[in-house]
């Protein structure tokens, strides 16, 4: 596993004057990953459970469908921690790249998709449950306590400041699941790749907390585990609150202290 964070010279400058000392970072590097050796996207992403972020990122593009899709998935060097080959099963088609573009960044998981039609394709098709069956409530005081739950959890961003997380948590309120990342999305493929890897998928009756606004690419990843709740401290997006809407999925932005704004799928937020 590569470094998380790093450290930096800065110039400090405040009421008490000018004056230089060390600052941590949140580590970003780019992260190849490789489909029976041969290269098929790169994301930009903070090292750790890279194994579980390609097996999420390939499970949100619909391109398996299972762990029982995946013969390997790891390093392809112990050195190079950069590069990460996933061994597809004899009966899973081999993506064609270059019908589709997938290079992507640490700002936005829908940046390499060659259409925003393709994306709704790709999510359709590989959507076998139904989100608007999964009658799961949760309270607004769950609600309201996830983001300190979630920030309880978030260790890169107590030392950077500059990491996003996202937190799995059962109807109860539980923790089952946090991880960070300079990437949001990415943050939430790590989540969905080790429930994969589990046999936790699909994730129903489950919430997904997230640190940040709320963008179509984390609907569409939260879409493709199965998971009925969304919440985030800040802003979603119109095409994320139309998506949430299509699915019957729940929306819940931002989440900040006893307040909110439910957007989408309230009848599974009781007030008690």
């Amino acid at each position: 596993m590569g470094r998380v964070t790093d450290r930096r010279r800065v110039e400090r400058i405040n009421e008490g004057g000018r004056s230089f000392r060390p600052d941590t970072l949140i580590v970003e590097e780019p992260l190849e990953i490789q489909i029976n050796g041969e290269p098929l996207t790169v994301t930009m992403r903070t090292p750790g459970d890279d194994v579980d972020l390609a097996l999420g990122w390939l499970y949100a593009e619909g391109i398996i469908s299972s762990y029982e899709d995946v013969i390997t998935a790891k390093h392809c060097t112990d050195s190079d921690l950069n590069v990460l080959d996933v061994r597809l099963a004899p009966h899973v088609p081999v993506p064609d790249r270059a019908g589709r573009g997938f290079t992507v960044s640490s700002a936005c998981g829908a940046c390499g998709t060659s259409s925003l039609e393709a994306l709704r394709e790709v999510t359709a098709k590989a959507v076998r449950w139904r989100i608007g069956d999964d009658d799961v409530e949760v309270g607004v005081d769950l609600l309201a306590a996830l983001p300190d739950r979630l920030r309880a959890s978030q260790r890169a961003f107590a030392r950077t400041g500059g990491v996003h997380a996202a937190g799995l948590f059962d109807a109860s309120g539980t923790e089952v699941a946090v991880r960070e990342d300079v990437g949001r999305h990415n943050a939430v493929d790590k989540i969905v790749g080790g429930r994969l890897r589990d046999g936790g998928v699909p994730l129903t009756g489950h919430v997904l907390m997230a640190s940040g606004r709320v963008g179509y690419e984390i609907v569409q990843k939260a879409a493709m585990a199965g998971i009925p709740v969304l919440a985030a401290v800040s802003a979603p997006s119109t095409l994320a609150v139309d998506l949430a809407a299509d699915l019957g999925m729940t929306l819940v932005g931002f989440v900040r202290g006893s307040s909110m704004n439910v957007y989408s799928g309230s009848a599974r937020v009781s007030s008690s």
